[in-house]
């Protein structure tokens, strides 16, 4: 088999076979086939797309370059659920511990964020004493204990994946239905879950901005996830507006402890209640959605969801009384209100530029190795539909010194009059007047 012959069949429109796409990938893993080659099959695939069923065994083909979590050891019916990722995403920490509490296993791998804000990861990494490590014994034994545990992504689950994605990202194929959908699912499908319910972000502050290419990502991923047996469910959610009021990790934190405390923003509780239901139903605690929504809801108010993230975050290594003193957890030195240049109604706040200031206070990273400022980041006090008076605070900046000078000196300022404020409110929101 040669490479230029398999490029060449795909170039023309050609369907794959089951053993030329896992030579492609276990070549390109090994570094028997250069990058230049891959690249022209990945831009082939970018032009010509694939089938369902070449997709779905690039899936597995990827999936099996590494390895392969046996979570056979856990009991139950263990589910996993991605986000595609947005401005304010931090339903896995909500979602997760959640869904333990009604005694569905959730046995997570997470990624470390790369652009807005910190991944899910990160976000737990603002409690202090936090393990995002722990030996495989350790890890089931969590599970079988509280129904939850949590860890950063192993490096050797799909290699293949992180390798070619590096690939797409510097020869214009992300973009490519049936490359995202591999990739996300690839990942899934090494983790070992016996169902997956897939959290499609849509608009503005989302990789899909517009809803018919989110449909189609989310129905390929849920087809690529039954072919290959796993019981696979997709949402599609509103990422137009940043989710709930907080943007930044201690800050995420505090927000979810407050949907799992019974309160919070009315969007996330909403999206994760969804999100959670479904799982609910997949694990088997529930017969439909309708009675997982309402359990859910009593877990929530009797306090079963908040005792059981207490338990998850005491299991790794972290202090539970921040569980129920979320005031304890990392602040930024002070707070740079951005006022309102006139009166009027919030019109649309652009998530994504949202995220990007976020990022520039030091909340995400802009390389791999920029370290995060758990404390920094960004609360809306206004969302879509809202009223606002001349003056009145449509956002806060919560700032440290030194990461914050270096990145946005503008900001810096105590008034928030400076021209980065001023460029920021207007990115936030669009209002018309009376």
């Amino acid at each position: 088999m040669r490479m230029v012959d398999v490029i060449q069949k795909k170039r023309d429109g050609g369907t794959l076979a089951k053993d030329e796409i896992e030579w492609i990938v276990r070549g390109y893993t090994q570094g028997d086939i250069p990058d230049y080659q891959m690249s022209a099959f990945l831009m082939a695939v970018y032009l010509v797309g694939m089938t369902d069923e070449e997709t779905s065994q690039l899936t597995l083909a990827m999936a099996h370059s590494g390895e392969m979590l046996d979570l056979s050891g856990i009991h139950g019916v263990k589910v996993d659920k991605h986000s595609t990722g947005g401005v304010g995403d931090k339903t896995s920490l909500i979602v997760a511990p959640l869904v333990a509490s009604v005694g569905v296993p959730v046995a997570k791998m997470s990624g470390r964020g790369l652009g807005h804000t910190g991944g899910t990861i990160d976000k737990l990494e603002a409690i202090p004493g936090f393990r995002v490590e722990l030996t495989k014994e350790e890890f089931v034994r969590h599970v079988n204990d509280i129904k939850l545990a949590l860890v950063g992504q192993s490096g050797n689950l799909a290699p293949a994946d992180k390798k070619m994605y590096a690939l797409r990202d510097v020869t214009a194929t992300v973009s490519c239905i049936p490359l995202i959908a591999s990739s996300i699912m690839s990942k899934k499908i090494a983790a070992g879950a016996d169902a997956i319910v897939l959290d499609v972000k849509v608009g503005a502050g989302a990789f899909m901005k517009d809803l018919a290419h989110a449909r189609q990502l989310a129905e390929t991923m849920v087809r690529i996830g039954r072919s290959l047996g796993r019981r696979t469910i997709a949402v599609l959610s509103d990422m137009d507006q940043p989710l709930g009021t907080e943007i930044g990790n201690a800050s995420e934190v505090r927000e979810a402890i407050a949907v799992l405390n019974g309160g919070g923003p009315d969007d996330l509780r909403t999206v994760c209640l969804a999100l959670a239901s479904h799982m609910a139903v997949l694990g088997g605690v529930y017969p439909d959605f309708e009675a997982a929504h309402t359990g859910l809801q009593q877990a929530l108010a009797s306090g079963a969801a908040l005792e059981t993230f207490a338990r998850f975050v005491a299991a790794q290594g972290g202090d539970p009384e921040l569980v129920r003193r979320p005031e304890l957890l990392p602040r930024a030195e002070r707070e740079v209100p951005l006022p309102a240049a006139s009166a009027g109604f919030i019109e649309a706040i652009d998530a994504e530029k949202v995220g990007l200031a976020a990022m520039l206070l030091g909340a995400g990273r802009l390389t791999k190795e920029d370290a995060i400022d758990y404390a920094v980041g960004v609360t809306l006090r206004k969302k879509v539909g809202d009223r606002v008076e001349l003056g009145e605070t449509l956002a806060v900046l919560h700032v440290n010194g030194a990461k914050e000078a270096r990145r946005s000196p503008c900001c810096a300022r105590r008034t928030g009059s400076g021209p980065f404020s001023r460029r920021l409110t207007r990115s936030f929101t669009k209002s018309y007047n009376r």
